[in-house]
């Protein structure tokens, strides 16, 4: 991402949440270092990041997230252990989450939304545009969705959201964007914007998944925002306003991602995509698909 089409090199990633949805695991333990087979969530989200071009990343935090910090800093003891055992394998990765990007920190100290937390960016990412990733969503390596986001941004300016089209059953669960087509099939131009609509208000079955390019105008545009829903600053109300009126900060486009994206949002969610996730891999995958035949042929 970060070629001369693009200069896109920062990255944030809001990771300040309480994860109430998996106490008691997350009681002490932040919900971003939750394993997803053998890797925290969140290295998934900063691999993806760096597989995009991406140099610099900001994590927002809060209290109670230092092994956030912990994981991706070095271990020299642990580091010293596998070397002395010859455990080399093991040693590169852990050695590999120290040597993604350079990561930097910033506490959230008040949890006042996703949009708040765009905003404890700002003295970081300056006046240039930047890429903000949510944990919740992982989206698979071989789905170049921030790439793609970044080639929109570059031919229609403004800021560019993912989208994805969903059950309109489950659309409540997102936010939710009305939309335009363009002349790109995975391109639209978005016109409003509904955070978690009710029932049957919904503008669209396009759900807002959590990948975003956002022009530096967005943080003007959130320190004047209203809290909404649930008493909080929604990014989703910041980007509605420069639907709204361009001249704040440009038009506002969607991507509709029709790739592989594993969702670690819910408790279901989670297990699924460890299922998926493993099912794939070489080293695990073959045993583990022959297990799981085996207990759905024994009816469990």
């Amino acid at each position: 991402m970060n070629d001369a089409h693009s200069g896109i090199v920062k990255a944030v990633i809001p990771a300040a949440g309480l994860g109430t949805r998996f106490l008691p695991a997350t009681k002490a333990t932040p919900k971003e270092m939750l394993p997803v087979v053998d890797k925290p969530a969140i290295q998934y989200v900063v691999e993806e990041a760096v597989n995009a071009g991406l140099t610099d990343v900001l994590m927002i935090t809060g209290r109670n997230k230092r092994a956030l910090e912990d994981h991706f800093d070095r271990n020299y003891e642990l580091e010293d252990a596998l070397r002395r055992k010859g455990d080399h394998d093991r040693l590169s990765r852990v050695e590999e989450s120290t040597e993604l990007a350079a990561l930097h920190y910033v506490r959230q100290g008040d949890p006042r939304g996703l949009g708040h937390a765009v905003l404890c960016a700002q003295p970081h990412v300056g006046d240039e545009p930047f890429v903000v990733l949510l944990g919740d969503d992982l989206i698979d390596p071989r789905d170049p969705l921030l790439t793609r986001m970044a080639e929109v941004r570059q031919e229609y300016g403004g800021s560019v959201v993912a989208l994805m089209e969903v059950d309109p059953d489950q659309v409540h669960l997102y936010g939710c964007a009305a939309v335009k087509p363009t002349a790109d099939d995975d391109v639209v131009k978005i016109t409003d914007l509904v955070e978690k609509p009710a029932h049957g208000e919904a503008p669209s079955n396009h759900a807002v998944i959590g990948r975003y390019v956002l022009d530096p105008a967005v943080f003007d545009v959130l320190r004047t925002t209203e809290p909404g829903r649930g008493g909080e600053i929604q990014l989703t109300d910041a980007l509605r306003r420069l639907t709204e009126n361009e001249t704040l900060g440009g038009p506002v486009h969607g991507v509709i991602f029709r790739g592989r994206r594993y969702d670690t949002g819910d408790r279901g969610d989670y297990l699924r995509a460890i299922v998926r996730l493993a099912c794939e891999r070489e080293d695990l995958g073959p045993d583990f698909r022959a297990w799981l035949k085996q207990l759905v042929a024994e009816g469990l």
